[in-house]
């Protein structure tokens, strides 16, 4: 649960929180997060990100420090299990990037190559992350997310029927070895590692801890399979759930401005990596908040 506890100093501003023509999402206009938020206005930003599950603080010209700070505000902050590519000195910082330098890649450069919500494959999956733009490319480098919401209202009856009730497998190695073939970004993982992101079983339909909304909550990255289905049908049902889930009315595509940091909430949303041609460089710092378990 989101805290309200004002920083020091803490003074109102003047800010709008303008919605997007789109099925999820609004931008944050004329606020300063280098300077302390009071309660006031920390309460306005958590209620905007309930509304309307993605925010995107414009202009934003923030150190690592400051992103930690405000990102803490909303709980506790989970470390990737790819601590390799944690930023130096902030290891609550995960650097996504497609930079190489001296042969090897700074950050993990193909994050949301498949469309997932953030750590879902965790006992407590992340609450939200907060994504902060550092280089973009000229071209290329879009985030989709899908309202899953709306997918959830949206869903055909006998979809709706076989789901109810039942459960999943998500695991963080589902793709682990595809996405190992085909790109440098993903090292092997230590015996600790792989301990940290065992199998878990969430619900498929799950509620949302603070306004009550049901939401599907599988995903064609960390979902394995149905639990207590057998696998040819799982695997089907699963495929028509990842399917209607990412729906063209579902969906907001965000294109990137310098300075960009864009707050999503993953109880809500899934969300995909558009791509970046590979001569163009992308960097963006990501921190991510711990959620509760999923009920």
């Amino acid at each position: 649960m989101a805290s309200t506890t004002p920083a020091a100093a803490a003074s109102a501003q003047s800010f709008e929180i303008r919605p997007f023509d789109a099925p999820l999402g609004a931008e944050v206009l004329g606020l300063d997060l280098s300077q302390p938020l009071d309660e006031h206005d920390f309460a306005r930003l958590h209620l905007a990100h309930l509304n309307h599950h993605v925010l995107v603080f414009r202009d934003q010209r923030i150190t690592p420090e400051q992103q930690i700070a405000f990102s803490r505000r909303f709980g506790p902050l989970q470390i990737h299990v790819l601590h390799q590519f944690g930023l130096p000195g902030y290891p609550e910082v995960l650097v996504v990037s497609n930079i190489i330098e001296n042969g090897q890649p700074i950050g993990l450069g193909d994050a949301g190559h498949y469309w997932h919500s953030d750590l879902s494959y965790k006992e407590k999956p992340s609450l939200g992350s907060l994504l902060h733009a550092q280089e973009l490319p000229a071209e290329g480098g879009d985030t989709l997310f899908a309202n899953m919401h709306l997918a959830w209202d949206t869903l055909p009856a006998h979809l709706r029927s076989a789901v109810q009730g039942r459960s999943a497998e998500h695991t963080y190695l589902a793709k682990y070895a595809e996405l190992q073939k085909r790109s440098p970004w993903r090292p092997n993982l230590s015996a600790e590692q792989i301990a940290q992101v065992k199998p878990v079983v969430h619900p498929i339909v799950r509620t949302h801890p603070e306004t009550g909304r049901k939401a599907l909550f599988v995903s064609e990255h960390f979902t394995t399979r149905v639990i207590g289905v057998p696998e040819d049908e799982s695997r089907a049902l699963l495929a028509e759930l990842f399917a209607h889930s990412v729906r063209p009315e579902h969906l907001y595509r965000h294109r990137w401005a310098a300075h960009d940091m864009v707050f999503w909430d993953n109880r809500s949303l899934m969300h995909l990596a558009a791509g970046t041609p590979n001569h163009l460089r992308r960097k963006l710092y990501r921190t991510t908040i711990e959620g509760d378990v999923p009920f």
